[in-house]
């Protein structure tokens, strides 16, 4: 359902494109073709993995769901609440796929362009069920929300996100206090120390905030996107599989039990050292 959802919404996501490199025409060159095409190409990639892994693991909500602590029954308030849940749980899920190597290797595909754009949602990894994403909506099962409004929620508050991925929109105002907007987002995706690992937030800045990891985008530090390595490639594959090699390559070395476990569970930098200030 989730991925229906998203692709019933591709007409939308693909006029906003055509309007944002309208916008940069002439102003300066935020987008590339082959970019834009490995970004389209990771996305159905993506899709196709992401409607298999759903296709597995949806019994196994349900199977968490007979153990419910509480009833919601579908109405306005319990999926608003819901949909705040969610988000506090993709806060979590955020944070790990930045700090766990394992996740990371999934999430590094969204982060290795060196543009943003709208189309840059789309760069997403189809080895997201390998990393564990779907661990981290378990919990709404269990507390008692129904699998099908979960996956349905999941799926707005993704499609929300497409439009934070744009440097075509300043501040805005009171909302920056509440919500994840396009001027919180720039930071996550910069490489600059200042911003680096910060605003992991799906809807809501408020967990950032709450959680120490907001920092305000700075008119006097530009960002600077892509990552710390830059892997130098448009190809889908090499986009999606290049951190996993590295990563069991690390781990492959020899050297402690200890030691590689920290290459395959322990945060990035272990293995790629970051710039300092």
């Amino acid at each position: 359902m989730q991925d229906w959802i998203l692709l019933a919404l591709a007409p939308v996501f693909l006029a906003f494109i055509a309007w944002e490199a309208w916008y940069w025409r002439h102003r300066r060159p935020v987008y590339s073709l082959v970019d834009t095409a490995s970004n389209i190409a990771l996305a159905l990639m993506h899709q196709i993995g992401d409607a298999l892994a759903w296709a597995a693991v949806i019994g196994i909500y349900w199977w968490v769901h007979r153990y419910r602590l509480f009833d919601f029954p579908a109405t306005g308030w319990s999926i608003a609440a819901l949909f705040v849940a969610q988000d506090f749980f993709y806060y979590f899920f955020h944070r790990a796929h930045h700090r766990i190597r394992w996740m990371w290797a999934s999430h590094v595909t969204h982060h290795s362009s060196e543009r943003l754009n709208l189309s840059t949602a789309f760069r997403q990894s189809l080895t997201y069920p390998l990393s564990g994403m779907w661990l981290f909506w378990l919990p709404l099962a269990f507390i008692g929300f129904s699998p099908t409004h979960i996956v349905v929620v999941v799926a707005i508050n993704l499609a929300f996100q497409f439009f934070v991925h744009t440097e075509a929109v300043g501040k805005l105002g009171w909302l920056e206090k509440v919500f994840n907007t396009p001027s919180h987002h720039r930071v996550h995706h910069a490489s600059n120390p200042l911003y680096i690992d910060r605003n992991y937030a799906g809807v809501l800045i408020i967990w950032d905030k709450l959680f120490g990891s907001f920092v305000e985008e700075d008119p006097a530090e530009p960002c600077r996107y892509g990552i710390v390595q830059p892997i130098r490639s448009h190809n889908p594959l090499v986009l999606t599989f290049h951190e996993w090699i590295a990563m069991f390559r690390d781990a492959a070395r020899p050297q402690s039990l200890g030691s590689r476990l920290r290459q395959l569970f322990g945060p990035p930098e272990r293995a790629h050292p970051r710039d300092t200030p």
